[in-house]
């Protein structure tokens, strides 16, 4: 039997005055703001799906992690409602292996369209209801770019395997056929089965803690989380796990040999969660746990709810790169709460959060702290705007037939806060501040679109003052290159004591007569990146010798330290070097150190080959799928 395509069933509907703007979502109970029961959906380049006609709202998972063969493996129920006579739904899939899709009453029809680049297929389903649930039985591929398993040695107990997930931007269909596109909020539950030793982890309430025993000698653990997320933020954790409280809400997950460092780098996770809710309203998620990961994760951190994954080269030992926390934090509002409803606004998500950040590391550490970090920020920014074509200079994108990945750039992140930082500074903070909270209460649980926020500021900030419109730059900032005429770079003074050591540094004093006193981490940065573009062998061993900077403990230092050493083919350096990319696979260390060393010639080329091969087993798809096209371009 022949069906009519989605499309045309949209079409009719709009015809017919049967499709409204704003679909029907169904009401979620939930603790704080409530979830609109009206909802516009937004067009997605990145997903098959079309909400508008038929959605998905809950995700029941009953899945088994096979190790041997690298597999989940079970059913995923859908809660779906549809628009009436639309007589199917759309999902996102990629890499999986659909082996059945049944409602209640029996068997469904079911198709597999074509591949498309970064997307997958759309798994087209015929539904007989407007309101009901599907089932589709199915399996995970080993090569499932969500997911990476990592064998016992690639783990710091080294007996155990380990299982995660990484499912932004696009990356959820290739582990839960759904529709997967931020602007379809969904609620998920979930039972997981995992061999008898070993932990599994979601981002939600865990409701059996020791997890359940079964019959044939393994455990399965049940979650649920009843606020609905984007799809992205549903992720799984399996492994050799324990957890130690860090406060009456927080603590940290971890490997039993980890987790003494990592509870000890994080004593205040719980007064950063009392200072981000005195600034924009209760934390409505119930806990904020950490989960540090293996070396291998890709990213810094992950503001999945309820349980931030994060990577391990923040454990500094002194607490110095704790902003990161408060990075993943701020997400609970600004992204997990209100989502950009595409990634062409992915700013949305991270300029807020980076400004949110910077307000929770000053409330915590002081306004010197803050100051630092905006000034290391601009610096970032600066130096990515020179790579960047103007089109992808603009904060709002067009990622249209492009992998959304490329949408993540200091862009996002560090214009989007330096753009709010403008208009606080214009209106002032306590004002900004009371729109910041209006804005988060107003639009939770809403996808989000640049047009919305525009909307939305100029009705309850702007207020239709002409002048306050003009001085503010907004189309500037949002849909232009560079950076507006209003844009005021930091100014640390902190930093300028750091200029002050540099200049004697080049001016001939040794390295351990330099005045470095207590320095924190931003110091240590703004001094490395600060240093002459050419320096001698001399030079360079000095350093290294009075501040032992090839052994630094710290993540963000030896990164910074190691960015030098390949600029000046330095050879004392490689050992760290080696050490380092073949140690972790975050790909903000991993990308910039390989494209500087095959920079480098018949010198840097066959070494960053050389380590690449060796390290690349153990990197998730999302680090090698960046490092690929630049190691093996040939």
């Amino acid at each position: 039997m022949i069906r009519p395509s989605a499309l045309a069933i949209a079409a009719a509907l709009a015809l017919s005055g049967g499709l409204s703007a704003c679909a029907n979502m169904p009401m979620t109970e939930v603790a704080g703001p409530q979830v609109p029961t009206q909802v516009q959906y937004v067009a997605d380049a990145h997903s098959h799906a079309r909400p508008e006609i038929a959605r998905v709202h809950h995700v029941d998972l009953n899945l088994t992690a096979d190790f041997d063969r690298r597999m989940l493996a079970g059913t995923a129920s859908l809660d779906i409602t549809a628009e009436p006579g639309a007589g199917e739904i759309i999902l996102d899939i990629r890499d999986l292996d659909i082996h059945g899709v049944r409602s209640d009453d029996g068997p469904l029809d079911y198709t597999i369209g074509d591949e498309s680049p970064f997307m997958g297929k759309p798994l087209t389903i015929a539904i007989p209801f407007t309101e009901g649930r599907i089932h589709i039985d199915y399996s995970t591929r080993p090569e499932a770019a969500a997911l990476q398993w990592l064998t016992p040695q690639q783990t710091a107990g080294g007996q155990l395997p380990y299982l995660f997930s990484q499912g932004q931007a696009i990356l959820t269909r290739t582990w839960i056929p759904t529709q997967d596109s931020p602007g379809i909020r969904q609620t998920y539950s979930a039972r997981i089965t995992v061999p008898e030793d070993m932990k599994a982890v979601m981002s939600a309430e865990m409701l059996t803690p020791g997890g359940e025993r079964t019959p044939d000698g393994r455990r399965a653990f049940r979650f649920r989380l009843d606020n609905p997320v984007p799809p992205y933020l549903i992720a799984i954790g399996v492994g050799d796990i324990a957890f130690q409280p860090l406060g009456a809400r927080t603590g940290v997950y971890t490997e039993p040999s980890m987790l003494e460092r990592s509870a000890a780098e994080f004593p205040e996770v719980e007064a950063m969660v009392e200072a981000a809710e005195e600034l924009y309203g209760p934390y409505i998620w119930g806990r904020y746990d950490l989960l540090v990961l293996p070396p291998s994760f890709p990213f810094g951190g992950m503001e999945n709810p309820r349980l931030t994954f994060a990577t391990p080269t923040i454990i500094a030992g002194d607490r110095s790169l704790v902003s990161l926390v408060a990075h993943e934090l701020a997400h609970s509002w600004s992204g997990n709460l209100v989502t950009n409803a595409t990634w062409d606004d992915f700013w949305l998500n991270e300029g807020f959060t980076v400004y949110f950040e910077n307000r929770i590391m000053e409330a915590i550490y002081g306004p010197e702290r803050a100051e630092m970090l905006r000034a290391l920020e601009w610096t970032s920014l600066q130096a990515e705007m020179a790579e960047l074509p103007p089109e992808d200079q603009s904060l709002h994108l067009n990622l249209a037939g492009r992998d959304p990945d490329e949408g993540m750039t200091a862009i996002a992140y560090d214009k989007g806060a330096f753009f709010l930082r403008t208009i606080e500074r214009t209106v002032g903070r306590d004002r900004f501040d009371g729109w910041l909270r209006g804005y988060f209460d107003r639009n939770a649980y809403r996808p989000m679109t640049t047009a919305m926020f525009l909307a939305d500021i100029r009705e309850h900030l702007i207020a239709g003052d002409a002048a306050l419109e003009a001085a503010l730059q907004m189309d500037a900032w949002i849909y232009g290159p560079g950076l507006p005429s209003n844009a005021v770079q930091p100014a640390s003074n902190a930093f300028t004591e750091v200029e002050a050591q540099v200049q004697a540094f080049v001016n001939g004093t040794p390295a351990a007569q330099l005045n470095t006193g207590d320095w924190v981490t931003q110091e240590w940065q703004h001094f490395l990146g600060t240093l002459p573009e050419i320096m001698t062998d001399a030079q360079l061993a000095d350093l290294d010798r009075a501040f032992g900077l090839s052994e630094a403990g710290n993540s963000e230092i030896l990164f910074a330290w190691l960015m030098i050493a390949v600029r000046h083919q330095y050879d004392p350096a490689v050992p760290a070097l080696e050490q380092f990319l073949t140690g972790m696979g975050r790909r903000k260390f991993t990308q910039p150190l390989y494209v500087a060393l095959m920079a480098e010639g018949d010198w840097g080329r066959p070494l960053a080959q050389r380590i690449y091969e060796e390290a690349r087993s153990g990197y998730h798809p999302i680090t090698t799928g960046s490092a690929d096209p630049v190691v093996r371009a040939e």
